[in-house]
């Protein structure tokens, strides 16, 4: 992997700008969470706040994929980040008379992010130089994702306790403009060339192109779907730092073990789950389906754990399924969408899964409110593991039918 950092520049650029991009991100999640749990001690609104991660990326979707493929994506890219750098330092504002603000800054923040992640997503493939190195790209991407999330999760808890929480929000900041100067410096295309589009945009009409291509193909419809079912037992993520506080009694540094535990796990998974799968979308959607599945189950158990160390080695293990269901679907999205529609087709990928989310988030801190932290993470884990049945059982001809005659991507 590194030697095709070296050798792929522009490959290397993206993920510079990807790394500094997440740190910034969970430098700022772990302050933020601990902020409004402080502020207002309601499991409820934390839930909320993780939430607003989410949801405004569904709503903004539709129009994202639609961007993403109509517009020079490393242009996008660079604007977007410089966006969500002002909307993020926005969040130094944010006090026990302006909560508000946080719901608004953070949601304009995930908005736009709908947009950053299927361009860089759809463009990831023109940058690679074979289907071997985007396997390579795509693992890499996704570890760097978990490695930012426990690195910033941890230190960023140890900032916001040490050096408070303005400055964790600040660094967020800064990271969004690094990262648009690295997008800058990309000198490949992004996307293929094509003719100039002419047409009005129509969100809707052209997401509908997409997601019928997508229904006309089980194997990619399988992939869509992949995502969607783990996001059913995603919304326990949100009362991760409601555990690290009402179970086992920790501030922002337990929050930040918590939540960094999840980032060690997402780090790990997809490099180990890439040496089973290779380019082979039937062995891709098997480690999607089993990977979920685990996730359920470690999570089920490691809320229960009588000490919070304990509860990291469970977590960590819960999100090495995580992390592999989550690059591994995306993977197989990138090698089977042609190039005109892979942004739209991410981009609904991306919806159909922060909706999810969003509805679960919610759903996981009401029923934490209403009870207690580690019911409400037990009820929608042992909902999960039975999604992942039902998705395993449901594509396991499809899985046979591809082992058997594996279909060429178009």
């Amino acid at each position: 992997m590194w030697r095709m950092l070296r050798e792929n520049h522009d490959l290397r650029r993206l993920f510079v700008a990807q790394v500094i991009s997440y740190l910034g991100d969970w430098f700022s999640f772990v302050a933020l969470v601990g902020l409004i749990d402080d502020l207002t001690n309601s499991s409820f609104l934390v839930s909320m706040i993780v939430v607003s991660f989410s949801l405004p990326s569904f709503f903004a979707s539709p129009i994202a994929g639609v961007v993403v493929d109509r517009f020079d994506r490393r242009r996008i890219l660079i604007f977007v980040s410089l966006v969500q750098s002002v909307a993020a330092l926005g969040l130094v504002l944010v006090g026990a008379d302006t909560i508000w603000l946080a719901f608004v800054c953070q949601s304009i923040i995930s908005a736009l992010a709908a947009i950053v992640k299927p361009a860089s997503e759809a463009g990831t493939p023109n940058l690679a130089r074979d289907a071997t190195e985007l396997g390579k790209a795509q693992a890499l991407f996704g570890s760097t994702w978990g490695v930012m999330l426990a690195l910033g999760a941890a230190v960023g808890g140890f900032f916001a306790a040490t050096l408070g929480r303005d400055t964790a929000f600040i660094i967020n900041a800064i990271s969004f403009v690094i990262s648009a100067w690295f997008m800058f410096r990309i000198s490949k295309p992004l996307q293929e060339e094509r003719q100039k589009v002419t047409a009005r945009m129509r969100p809707v009409a052209d997401m509908r192109e997409a997601l019928g291509h997508a229904r006309r193909d089980p194997v990619l419809l399988a992939l869509l779907l992949s995502k969607t079912t783990f996001a059913i037992g995603s919304g326990v993520v949100s009362q991760l730092a409601v555990l690290a506080s009402e179970v086992h009694g920790g501030g922002d540094g337990a929050r930040g073990v918590l939540i960094a535990a999840r980032g060690a796990g997402v780090g790990l998974g997809p490099i180990i789950a890439t040496r089973f799968t290779g380019d082979d979308v039937g062995k891709v959607l098997s480690v999607c389906g089993y990977a979920s599945l685990a996730f359920s189950v470690f999570y089920l158990t490691g809320a229960w754990m009588p000490t919070l160390w304990l509860c990291v080695v469970f977590i960590t293990a819960a999100h090495l399924g995580g992390g592999a269901q989550w690059t591994l679907s995306t993977y197989g999205l990138q090698m089977r969408s042609p190039d005109g529609i892979r942004g739209r087709i991410l981009a609904g990928d991306f919806a159909l899964m922060t909706l999810v989310l969003s509805v679960t988030s919610i759903a996981a801190g009401a029923l934490s409110q209403a009870t207690n932290v580690r019911t409400a993470i037990s009820t929608f884990a042992a909902v999960a593991a039975v999604a992942s049945f039902v998705y395993i059982n449901a594509t396991r001809k499809l899985r046979t039918r591809l082992r058997n005659s594996p279909p060429i991507a178009p």
